[in-house]
């Protein structure tokens, strides 16, 4: 009964169980160490986690005691054990970014949405692998390795936070958190089946984040349902005097995300169809057929489909309108400039005289180390991006469309080794409106892949615009009941 309970359990399930006294926080942390001992360090060993808290239990412990005394959660993650990204700070374990360079370094203070967490009852249960300094999308590091996908052992997880979206998908923790300065909160929801928020540009802070591009970086939730994933964006979201870009959102209602996922109906709403963000070649058939599955439950549903035939080129974007380079040097180095003199690092040009990275992620570095901030070429990009940005709202506008679709990468996610290709997310990251990735089903079975690869569908809105792609993805979520297992990672005995 209680292996029943624990498995794949939900905040609001975990909720009700540990009010009624049927289960307790202890008892739901055990069971996720059980499952991280038998499947992140043996087994199949994905690979996923680099730390563990040495104090979750005793946490655990507390939180049961104030239940018990106050019969009323602590918060709104009253004992909800939480899988952050390794480039998050905490003040009592190591971040890293996942880099041998910052290997042993503790900062002094909690990022902001660390302290969000903590005060809702939150329980940082694990730092997560991601791709170096959340370079690219492999989930790659020096300090870890590789991290692998729970569905396909030969293929990465996606990335930068694939170490999240393999630790969640594998049933290693409730709920996760992401950063995402390209597509790396959705590509490793897309890889591995989970619901991933891209929140607007100003919703969440990034104080005390190590940053890639503050331009274009924002933290997001990996969760496996939309419940879940609403319940932590309210948790995580608002203004913080820290970061100026959350002043957007201080005269906002941003905590309340839980009503969205009440709509059981899309009836009456309209839904456009990025028809140029499908692939045209063999190689992305099979992603073609299951996001036109997804999109057909989106019309079942009552939603008016449109056919967007606008020319919008994500390899463009990536390549020559995203400013991700241009912001790494002089972004991350604001960071690594505060931290205390016990830091091992404090410049990208210390880090690249250490040698202690990953040598996949020289090149980038090296690259970095080119460019800055307020030149030419970067105003240039700048320009593009407002111009992106006008163009995006002008496809709402001329389609008059609530909401655009389209699948979150053109095809599978690539195999160890391997790069990933064709990521559709940058158009968010670029412009800085809001998605949401949810599951859109698999691809066939083969002897890798026992129940398939996963392949996400993007829902994209205009800004600020969260509750709308909430209810949208609950609503096909419910309907749509994509949930296949992790074949890898059974249920323990």
């Amino acid at each position: 009964m209680m292996k029943n309970l624990l498995t794949r359990l939900s905040v609001k399930k975990f909720h009700q169980l540990l009010l009624s006294g049927e289960l307790s926080c202890r008892e739901l942390v055990e069971y996720y160490l059980r499952r991280i001992e038998a499947y992140d360090h043996a087994g199949p060993c994905l690979n996923a986690l680099i730390l563990l808290n040495p104090r979750a239990l005793e946490e655990a412990d507390a939180i049961d005691a104030a239940v018990r005394k106050t019969g009323r959660l602590t918060g709104k993650l009253c004992g909800v054990p939480v899988i952050l990204k390794d480039n998050v700070n905490t003040s009592d374990l190591e971040t890293t970014a996942g880099s041998e360079s910052l290997r042993g370094f503790t900062p002094d203070d909690d990022a902001f949405i660390t302290k969000k967490l903590r005060a809702a009852g939150a329980i940082i249960l694990a730092k997560a692998n991601l791709h170096e300094f959340a370079i690219w999308g492999e989930t790659i590091s020096s300090i870890l390795g590789q991290t692998l996908n729970p569905y396909d052992l030969t293929r990465t997880p996606g990335g930068s936070s694939g170490g999240t979206g393999a630790a969640i998908a594998a049933d290693m923790g409730m709920v996760g958190i992401g950063t995402d300065t390209i597509n790396s909160v959705r590509s490793p929801s897309s890889a591995c089946s989970l619901v991933g928020i891209r929140p607007t540009i100003g919703m969440v802070s990034r104080s005390g984040i190590v940053p890639y591009s503050l331009t274009q970086d924002t933290a997001g939730p990996l969760c496996r349902t939309v419940a879940d994933a609403a319940a932590v964006l309210e948790v995580i979201s608002g203004y913080d005097k820290e970061d100026e870009e959350t002043a957007w959102c201080a005269d906002k209602k941003v905590d309340d995300y839980s009503a969205a996922v009440q709509e059981t109906t899309l009836a009456g709403k309209k839904i456009g169809v990025l028809e140029s963000f499908f692939g045209k070649k063999a190689e992305h058939q099979e992603v073609n057929a299951v996001v036109a599955k997804a999109i057909s439950v989106l019309k079942a549903l009552g939603a008016q489909i449109v056919p967007i035939k606008e020319e919008i080129n994500s390899g463009w974007l990536t390549a020559d309108v995203s400013v991700h380079l241009y912001d790494l040097k002089d972004h991350l180095n604001q960071y690594l400039q505060k931290l205390p003199a016990r830091a091992p690092v404090h410049s990208l040009e210390e880090i690249i005289k250490s040698g202690k990275f990953h040598a996949g992620i020289k090149e980038n570095l090296e690259q970095a180390m080119l460019h800055s901030v307020g030149t030419p070429d970067y105003n240039e990009r700048l320009v593009l991006r407002s111009q992106v940005q006008t163009k995006l709202m002008k496809v709402f506008a001329d389609h008059d469309v609530e909401a655009i679709v389209y699948p979150h990468q053109q095809q599978l996610v690539c195999e160890v080794g391997g790069a990933q290709k064709e990521r559709n997310g940058v158009l968010c990251s670029v412009t800085g409106f809001p998605s949401v990735v949810v599951p859109a089903g698999y691809s066939q079975p083969s002897q890798t892949a026992p129940a398939g690869i996963p392949i996400g569908m993007e829902i994209i809105g205009r800004p600020w615009s969260e509750k709308l792609l909430l209810a949208i993805a609950e609503t096909y979520e419910e309907k749509a009941a994509v949930k296949e297992l992790p074949p890898f990672t059974p249920v323990l005995e």
